[in-house]
């Protein structure tokens, strides 16, 4: 008969063995996050601002909103899904509910913090820069993280499983030989049919975080209020510095994998084309989208991914992707019949009329608005937010493109 400690190696080895096939999906690996949480504004939002600002309900909470996918108003500024609702249907995650509406609810799997109008700073920067009146809500990032930490402790002090190994009778083996060979009463060993953990650091070890989009509404309050871009400018490095902050608030709070989008090319929107015309057709893209809004846009791309690269040097340990929106977005703007965009990449689908279908005193859900009747040959929903067929353009530009550094997956 093999001795004890022969028969334990070779037992060990064989777990070992195969259990391997299975290492990746427990240290988080490709498409094995087993939670989600989201920060951000309109662009993630999935019914926050619906519950906080109850105007918002003359708005999103109508149809045609949401008519595509959900076939009633969910809280989403679309027609239909958003990009965090795509990557967590990639993860094979559930939705994420909105956070204030998720009383009673195991968050474990996720939430979404993000709210529509949501701004990377705080109230006071608004007030000093006299756009204060503009503000849709005053629950900033800084808000949305403290509702984080505030359930942090429910997420991490809930006993949850670890790994599920392939050959769960060897596990058994092994540890009941242990227990029969040390004296233990073996029939108290079904107590250990699964290994339990109740560690905030394994169970953020396969959380994702998305950190964003925030911050284009910082800009957008700001320009609607008259601001030049050249005053704008002077706000990106605060801006941007808002954004990694509560990135690196994050990471002290135990979070490992982190995507972080930069903003959207605001001068393919028919807001801004339709309220900030350009003068000359020299203004104008190959696109049709304005030039220097666009340039602002990648401004505070560049800024902000600087910023992150510092913040990498900083926690080696952690795995901070910026997801470029604006290159995803611009792939389809660029050539939009390949995605199935028949209509183009500037009118929007639901509006009230005029070169773009935008018009400010007859927005998307009010009287004098009309809806398209297919929302995925548009890429812009209301001229401000896009369609779900746009943001699913994105997902997968993120998700399987070259928009992720590092890649997500």
């Amino acid at each position: 008969m093999a001795a004890p400690n022969t028969l334990l190696s070779v037992l060990a080895a064989a777990l070992l063995c195969c259990s391997l096939a299975r290492v990746s999906q427990c240290a988080g690996g490709e498409k094995n996050y087993t939670s989600m949480f989201s920060f951000g504004d309109s662009l993630t939002d999935t019914g926050n601002l619906l519950v906080s600002s109850p105007l918002s309900n003359a708005i999103v909470g109508r149809f045609p909103y949401g008519m595509t996918y959900f076939h009633r108003p969910t809280g989403r500024c679309s027609d239909g899904r958003l990009v965090v609702d795509f990557l967590a249907q990639a993860f094979g995650l559930p939705l994420l509910p909105p956070y204030l509406q998720s009383q009673g609810k195991d968050l474990r799997q996720g939430v979404n913090f993000a709210v529509g109008g949501a701004t990377a700073m705080d109230p006071p920067f608004f007030q000093e820069i006299g756009a204060s009146d503009k503000l849709w809500t005053n629950l900033s990032l800084s808000v949305q993280l403290g509702w984080f930490e505030k359930i942090k402790p429910s997420l991490c002090n809930s006993t949850k499983s670890s790994c599920t190994f392939s050959h769960p009778s060897l596990v058994t083996a092994i540890l009941k030989y242990r227990l029969c060979i040390s004296g233990a009463d073996c029939r108290n060993f079904s107590s250990f049919s699964r290994i339990k953990t109740a560690g905030c650091k394994e169970y953020f070890s396969r959380s994702l975080f998305l950190v964003g989009e925030i911050g284009g509404n910082d800009y957008n309050y700001a320009f609607f209020k008259g601001k030049t871009l050249d005053d704008a400018k002077t706000y990106v490095p605060t801006v941007a510095s808002a954004v990694t902050d509560a990135t690196e608030r994050l990471i002290r709070a135990g979070a490992k994998h982190l995507v972080v989008p930069g903003i959207l090319p605001i001068g393919c929107s028919s807001a801004y084309l339709t309220l900030h015309p350009g003068r000359n057709r020299s203004d104008y893209d190959s696109v049709g989208c304005l030039k220097t809004y666009n340039d602002f846009a990648q401004h505070h791309n560049a800024v902000l991914q600087q910023k992150l690269q510092a913040l990498r040097r900083k926690y080696p340990q952690a795995r901070i992707m910026y997801a470029d929106y604006y290159g995803a977005s611009m792939a389809f703007a660029k050539n939009p019949k390949q995605f199935g965009f028949t209509e183009g990449p500037l009118k929007t689908c639901c509006g009230g009329g005029g070169p773009y279908n935008f018009n400010p005193v007859a927005s998307c859900g009010v009287r004098g608005s009309k809806v398209c009747t297919d929302p995925s040959a548009y890429t812009n929903w209301d001229g401000v937010h896009l369609t779900e067929a746009a943001y699913h353009a994105i997902a997968d530009n993120i998700l399987h493109g070259p928009y992720t550094s590092p890649r997500l997956l």
